[in-house]
This record gives C-alpha cells, structure tokens and sequence, in this order.
C-alpha cells in the first residue's frame, strides 16, 4: 500500500493563555507572557512559585457524573478533544467518529489526585479516601475518558515519555493513518503538575527559573545569557488528523500536513542531554518526510531555559542543518507559556500550525542578552513575517535520553 498523505483538520486547545487558539497565537506571537508568580501552600505554609496556570473551567463540557472520575489533566484533554472535534466539523450529536484512534501523551497522570490521596491517608486522625481516587491517578485516563466521552472505539492509546508524551503521540498516530491502520485519530497531549508535591520534586531538581530582575513574567528565557531555568505549566492540546482522502471526501478545512517524524534516544544519561542524540531525531524526520534540510525555514526549538538544554539544543540544530543553520529562524515559545511537559510538544506543534498557516514567525521572548554559545537567528523579542514560510519542524526532548521531531508542511491548495 502506497504511504497515504495526513492532514491536522482540527485543533482544541486549553492553555495558559485561553482556549481560542487563533487568540492564543496571537498573544504569543505577541510576545505575551502568561507567566506570574503563584503561591503554593503545603504542610501549613506557602511560598510563590514562578508557573504558568491555566484558568479553566470544564462547565457543561463534561458531565457531573464522569467528571467525578477525572482528574484536572484529564477533563483539560477532554474539553480540548471537544474543540478539537467541533472545529474540524467531526463532533456529530456530540460523538466524534467511532472508528477513529486517540492518542494522548501525558507524563504523571492525576497528580493532583495522587497529591489529594496521600494528604488524606496521612492526616492525623486519616480523612475518608474517595473511591475513585485510584482510577483519577492512573495516566491513561485521559485517553479513556476522550474515547467514552465522544464514543470513539478505535486504538486507545497513552504514551508517558516526559516531555516527548505528546510529540510520540502525535508522530504514533501520523504513522498509523500514514500506513492505512486508521483513517482519523485524536492526538495530542495533557498535564497538571502545578501541586506542592510535584513541585516539591521539580524544584529538588535545581531546574526551575528564578524571578528575572524586571518581573515574573520575564522569567522564562531561553537562549538569553541570563536564563536561570524552567517555568512549569500546565494545559492539555489535541489534534484532529485524516488521512488526506478522508478529510477531502468531507471537504474539511486542511490547517497543516505532517509529513515527517523521527525519534531517537541519546543512551547517555537521565538528565544530561546529548546533541548526537537530538540532531538524530532531527535527521531522521527529514528523511523521513523526504526533505532536504535546506527547504525548512523554522524551527520550533524545545528550549525550556536550562543553561545546558539550550547550548546542546543549539549545537544538535548547527549539526543537522550546517552552513543552513545561518539562514533559519529559530524561537522558543516556551518563553512565554512555560514548559507544560508532557502538553508541550502538542501546543508547540499547534503553535507551528499557525505560523505555517499565517506567515508570521513567533519570537524567543525576553531575549535580550543572547547567549555567545547559542549563535543563531532565535527571533528575539519581537515575531516576524515570513509569508513563504513551507516546512518548520517542531522539536521535543527529554529526560531519560528520548528525542522527538515532527516536519509540518504548510496545507498548499490541492
């Protein structure tokens, strides 16, 4: 069977800054952050936290019965997969298609029910536990309730990489429409950490960003000489993909194609990144998608504002594209909705969408002092238009080694 061609038809967002997506780039693009210090209390104190919330309200979206047995994670995924199936014209009396797959990339699953679990079963006398409270904990819950919810019986499945959840998700499903499996899936990715004993462990691990001199909302910087780290956020993304003759038999609106995927692991330590492994994946879904490094004109970097992550990042770039590193544009949108973790590769791939889409490049926030080591064209402060603008990819790394890479192509008029 010839390999068939796949279409994004469809994007639901819930994010940091709103759940329309069009308005959510443009306040990206816009160079808005929604970063702000939060406070967070825990064993009868509280301390501010740099974190990018999200505002959310799940509302008639979700039933009050079945919301009982969602963690926060999974009711973002499931009010995503709405917006995602009514905006692509497949939400039908409230169903998507039966016969379609959901894929959703999540990293810790209900931590904020695991966190509500162990507060109860350690209070002194201990409060009653919820019987649903191990079902809310488990990280395939989000692609469960999607597929109840909207009565979708094809492969559901969960991917649980850290902060390439959403991207395996996403390139899992290209391939499987890619190769005839399916004709339609739901992927993407969701997450909720922002809770003291989540942070408790992100901040144990010296990575998070400290408040930048000119306020919180500058205080995710990648690339910029004075980075300190990351900003956790949380949100939830999903994508509607069709195999192209599913999408044109119905007349849907085509928003990208996907037309590349590669994946890799660096085999060389938990949480010191590898450049070898990184431009692997890179190179892998250029050939993968059968276009030469020279035809992409932006990259999507994972950048989350770590010292080491951003100089590995930069070199991974300069060793798969060469001399045509000069000639990219390369920003992190990270700099300002944070790193949402195993949602990140997601709302980053939607993001790229609407550069393809709108011509116009988002900028690398707060980067006012670039890094010497860092030497290349990441759009600093200000987006950019780039009405030719083709292919872009969209990078995602991880913790544990695990590399991911998405080639997307503008959706040119048939």
């Amino acid at each position: 069977m010839p390999l068939r061609r796949t279409f994004i038809t469809g994007i639901g967002v819930v994010s940091p800054h709103g759940d329309d997506l069009n308005d959510v780039f443009d306040r990206v693009f816009a160079g808005e952050s929604s970063v702000r210090k939060v406070p967070v209390e825990a064993n009868g104190s509280s301390c501010d936290m740099l974190l990018s919330p999200v505002d959310f309200e799940p509302g008639h979206l979700i039933p009050r019965l079945s919301g009982r047995f969602m963690a926060r994670a999974t009711k973002m995924a499931v009010v995503a997969a709405h917006h995602a199936l009514e905006g692509s014209g497949l939400l039908v009396s409230g169903a998507g298609p039966a016969e379609a797959g959901v894929y959703i990339g999540c990293g810790l699953g209900g931590s904020d029910q695991l966190q509500d679990h162990y507060e109860r079963f350690l209070a002194d006398p201990p409060r009653s536990l919820s019987v649903a409270g191990a079902l809310r904990i488990m990280p395939s819950g989000p692609a469960s309730h999607i597929s109840m919810q909207y009565g979708i019986t094809g492969p559901t499945v969960t991917y649980s990489i850290a902060c390439v959840s959403s991207a395996v998700a996403i390139g899992e499903a290209f391939r499987a429409i890619r190769h005839g499996y399916l004709d339609t899936a739901l992927a993407g990715g969701t997450e909720a950490q922002l809770n003291p004993g989540a942070l408790a462990g992100w901040r144990e691990l010296s990575v998070l960003a400290s408040e930048h001199e000119s306020g919180a909302e500058a205080s995710s910087r990648p690339f910029d000489a004075q980075r300190t780290g990351l900003v956790l956020g949380e949100g939830a993304v999903v994508l509607v993909l069709e195999s192209e003759s599913a999408a044109r038999a119905r007349g849907a609106e085509l928003l990208a194609e996907i037309v590349g995927y590669g994946v890799s692991s660096d085999a060389y330590n938990l949480t010191e990144p590898s450049p070898d492994g990184q431009a692997r994946a890179m190179r892998l879904a250029l050939d993968d998608a059968s276009v030469a490094g020279e035809r992409i004109g932006y990259v999507n970097a994972h950048a989350t504002g770590t010292l080491l992550g951003d100089r590995v990042e930069a070199k991974a770039i300069r060793d798969t594209f060469g001399s045509h590193a000069d000639k990219l544009a390369v920003s992190s949108t990270k700099s300002v909705h944070g790193h949402l973790i195993g949602a990140a590769s997601a709302l980053e791939a939607a993001l790229t969408v609407r550069m393809l889409q709108t011509g116009r490049i988002a900028p690398t926030a707060n980067l006012t002092d670039p890094d010497p080591e860092c030497d290349m064209d990441f759009v600093p402060l200000v987006g950019r238009d780039a009405p030719e603008l083709e292919y872009a990819l969209s990078n995602s790394f991880a913790f544990g080694g695990s590399n991911a890479t998405l080639v997307l192509r503008k959706a040119m008029a048939s």
